[in-house]
């Protein structure tokens, strides 16, 4: 029995997360916190911190955009249940110093033990979630 089809695109996908990660701390020496990178944005900055945050998030969507008709996704969903879930996740990443990249791919990887908790906590609310949604009656 191989592997499924699935888990080739997120080998791919998670290489290449780990390597623009890897080429912006080297780079500029910043973490790919996607989180931080876009609310910074709201803020006061100097042009040059804030060109390269533009830059990084236009290349994110934009390589988003272009592998989309390659990828196959379910479409289909209860607006107002995505949206709160949205919604909560941002309040999430600010209570919680960070988000998935921030925290999961470059905080590991810098053995943060704060970094360690917060992924432990977003994991198992996930998995909390999921089998809530799928066994809980909602």
């Amino acid at each position: 029995m191989g592997l499924p089809e699935s888990f080739h695109a997120g080998l791919v996908g998670g290489l290449v997360i780990g390597f623009a990660s890897v080429v912006l701390m080297l780079s500029i020496g910043r973490i790919a916190g996607i989180s931080g990178i876009a609310g910074s944005l709201l803020q006061r900055l100097p042009n040059d911190e804030r060109i390269w945050r533009i830059a990084f998030l236009v290349g994110l969507i934009g390589v988003g955009a272009l592998m989309a008709p390659a990828v196959s996704l379910p479409t289909e969903g209860n607006f107002w249940l995505l949206g709160a879930a949205g919604l909560m996740v941002g309040f999430g990443t600010r209570l919680g110093s960070g988000c998935t990249s921030g925290h999961g791919v470059c905080g590991l990887a810098r053995r943060s033990m704060r970094s360690l908790t917060a992924v432990a906590v977003f994991m198992t609310s996930g998995f909390v979630t999921v089998y809530l949604l799928r066994h809980g009656g909602f």
